[in-house]
């Protein structure tokens, strides 16, 4: 009777592939590791996918095993991060990791610009390496929705990759985690990697942010320096929006509260329409839950890439209501939404004279702020200051953000 041999794989094979890889293990008795490759770049770089797949091999234990790797110009952070999968798939009781170099902390700011959070699927690095250089605020490593359930664990040792390895220019770095105990594995694997924040999806109560809370403080309690990772829970259900302003004020953590209008839309059981009526409570709700809790309001993603024009007109309409920011799914919407969101040159100007009119009326020594025959209300001051707090931050973010 013919021996079964078993062989595990992990990563992509099909020939509209790039940027990423196939990888085969066997593992065997004796024999050493060998390679089989096949790269159109295999008389360049195959020494060094060699040496590579030897590091992780002897990191992880693997001192035998038969390994066949299709390269369609994989990165080597994600050529490792597809052997330690394949490897792990073919011996789950593996703990150790293979790290490629070590990350770096980051200063943390509850108060940077969040107008754009680029969505890039965990298990797509062809869209990690030039997401940055499309100038986002920030980008939104996802684990959870555009990963298929059998690869969370590909999409995991990647993203943890990435955050290592990838220069994303400095937007935000993002992770949107699993529920439930596939998410406490995500913030294991991420935390350690200092990502600047930590999405929530779909909560519904002030407990699940604590608990997230605690989790990224153990995760990341031995490091040296300890990450102080941000929070951004998704209301994404009718219970969530009852309890809004409990998740958002639940945690010094958490530096803005984000909707989700799908799932939220499929919950209360009507269709989501392009005039939003349907998610006016919702996202008014939404506004003044962060509002109250000195936190920023993030808008759903608009889910029609090529509407350019309708994109434009639903963010006029985001800003309208209160909202900071808003999520993307496509490098194209960045600017439209950056446009709607920022200033016009009216409001710049009206602003400058209001400030101006309240700077006269405190030397002065006068309770009374006038604009010409108009009295000024505080509210209004205070409203154009942060019209030119906002501009000051545009300008020293560049015209590209």
């Amino acid at each position: 009777m013919a021996k079964v041999v078993r062989k595990f794989s992990a990563g992509k094979m099909e020939a509209s592939v790039r940027s990423d890889c196939f990888v085969e293990v066997e593992i065997r008795a004796r024999g050493g590791i060998t390679l089989d490759l096949e790269s159109k770049v295999g008389s360049l770089y195959g020494d060094s996918i060699a040496r590579l797949l030897k590091e992780v091999c002897a990191a992880l234990g693997l001192r035998d095993g038969a390994f066949h790797i299709i390269d369609q110009g994989a990165l080597p952070f994600v050529i490792a991060a597809r052997v330690e999968t394949a490897i792990k798939r073919a011996l789950p009781e593996t703990t150790p990791v293979y790290l490629p170099e070590p990350p770096s902390a980051r200063s943390q700011s509850t108060e940077r610009m969040r107008r754009t959070r680029l969505y890039l699927p965990g298990n797509e690095p062809k869209f990690f390496s030039n997401a940055g250089l499309h100038r986002p605020d920030g980008v939104v490593l996802d684990l959870e929705d555009s990963v298929a359930p059998q690869e969370k664990d590909a999409a995991r040792m990647l993203v943890r990759n990435a955050l290592r390895v990838v220069d994303f220019h400095g937007a935000e770095r993002t992770v949107r985690i699993n529920r439930g105990p596939l998410g406490l594995e995500d913030i294991r694997a991420v935390v350690p990697q200092y990502p600047d924040a930590i999405l929530i999806p779909k909560c519904e109560d002030a407990e699940t942010v604590m608990t997230m809370e605690e989790e990224v403080r153990s995760a990341g309690k031995k490091l040296r320096p300890v990450p102080d990772i941000l929070l951004i829970p998704i209301i994404e259900s009718p219970l969530g929006i009852v309890n809004a302003y409990a998740i958002a004020s639940a945690s010094r953590r958490v530096c803005a509260l984000a909707i989700g209008l799908e799932d939220y839309t499929a919950e209360i059981g009507v269709e989501r329409t392009a005039r939003g009526t349907e998610s006016l409570f919702a996202r008014m709700t939404i506004v003044n839950a962060a509002k109250a809790a000195g936190v920023q309001a993030l808008d759903s993603v608009y889910s029609d890439v090529e509407d350019l024009d309708g994109l434009r007109s639903s963010t006029l309409e985001s800003k309208a209501l209160g909202f900071d920011g808003r999520g993307c799914i496509h490098p194209r919407q960045i600017r439209v939404i950056h446009d709607a969101l920022a200033p016009t040159q009216e409001q710049v100007q009206k602003a400058r004279l209001i400030v101006e009119a309240a700077e006269t009326a405190r030397k002065n020594g006068s309770g009374v702020i006038a604009l010409g025959s108009k009295m000024i209300d505080a509210p209004v001051v205070i409203r154009a200051e942060r019209i030119l707090r906002l501009v000051d931050e545009l300008g020293k973010a560049g015209t590209d953000r």
